[in-house]
């Protein structure tokens, strides 16, 4: 595992990142607003494209159970990942519910369902969130997750985000903003940007933080990127780090361009975040689970593929994992 530079990490902690109340990305980005997304929705009509099961593999509670002798990493679906990491358990932006939105009976509903449950979970030590919205944070899934599990959870989450958290009784967080980071006995954990937004409602827009993790432990790096269009924080994100064993990165809901670009990478552009940060090996997420927008919902992983052969990258370098697939990373 590289060395982290820690003289560019202290610098870059120095940008402001919040300005008049507001948070705001590293790169001047476009805001799309009612009437671009009006706009979006006249072209289509109001339809979005039709929505698709996904072959699910269901892991046994008891292949989950012991201690991983290498990185093990399974996708539950959409950004939700278990990490396990020798006897230490991580899950990523759980979300467990039927619809990714404040309530189950509208919003976009789920097509392909979680490969596990809470119930089905060894015991959990991490969880990362990576922003507020719906789809990847969601109250039932984290109200479960800790009636199960309680204090045993470290939460880590943006600046800003602990608040929800502490008004639901939770208050074993760590909070941070962009290139901070924290330490324990086994790991340290960073926070980085990403090109994105936050909200879930009307006034909150940009209120919370956003970006992706980047965790430590033992000889192990791991990245999750989170939500987030192409910008110049990930050659940084490289420059600082050195490379990462494991990126999880996103390859849906990217159409239409015009108005998903600044917020959401498409296949290709997760190639060049690959490349950025240099990851050992890439494992695609943000797909197959939600129709959120314009794509099919089969089209990112051969978009992937296409992408990866024209960078000169093999399909192995960058993988797509069945839902529920378990993934080893080789000593």
């Amino acid at each position: 595992m590289n060395a982290v530079d820690r003289a560019l990490l202290a610098r870059l902690a120095e940008r402001p990142a919040f300005h008049k109340g507001r948070y705001r990305n590293p790169d001047r980005t476009p805001r799309h607003g009612l009437r671009s997304f009006l706009r979006w929705q006249r072209e289509t009509g109001g339809r979005f494209p039709t929505g698709q099961a996904f072959p699910l593999l269901t892991p046994t509670p008891e292949q989950l159970q012991a201690p991983a002798q290498q990185p093990r990493i399974t996708w539950i679906g959409h950004a939700s990942f278990l990490c396990q990491m020798g006897d230490i358990n991580l899950l990523t932006d759980p979300v467990f519910a039927e619809r990714a939105s404040p309530v189950q009976w509208a919003g976009p509903r789920r097509f392909t369902p979680p490969a596990l449950q809470v119930a089905d979970l060894p015991p959990i030590h991490k969880v990362l969130i990576s922003h507020n919205h719906y789809d990847h944070l969601d109250r039932d899934t984290v109200l479960a997750l800790h009636r199960r599990f309680g204090e045993q959870i470290t939460w880590y989450v943006p600046q800003g985000v602990g608040q929800w958290f502490r008004r639901r009784g939770i208050h074993t967080l760590v909070e941070l903003g962009w290139w901070q980071s924290s330490r324990d006995a086994r790991s340290e954990a960073f926070f980085v940007p990403a090109q994105h937004f936050s909200g879930r409602g009307p006034h909150d827009s940009n209120r919370t933080l956003w970006g992706g993790w980047i965790i430590d432990i033992d000889d192990f790096r791991l990245y999750f990127a989170g939500d987030t269009g192409y910008g110049s924080c990930f050659s940084e994100i490289g420059d600082v780090f050195g490379g990462m064993d494991v990126a999880l990165l996103p390859i849906g809901a990217y159409a239409p361009r015009w108005f998903m670009q600044p917020v959401h990478v498409d296949p290709a552009e997760a190639v060049r975040i690959h490349q950025d940060v240099r990851a050992r090996q890439s494992i695609a997420m943000h797909w197959g689970t939600f129709v959120l927008t314009d794509e099919p919902m089969d089209e990112p992983p051969q978009a992937l593929r296409l992408a990866l052969a024209a960078a000169g990258l093999a399909d192995t370098d960058f993988q797509t994992l069945q839902h529920g697939e378990t993934f080893i990373l080789d000593a």
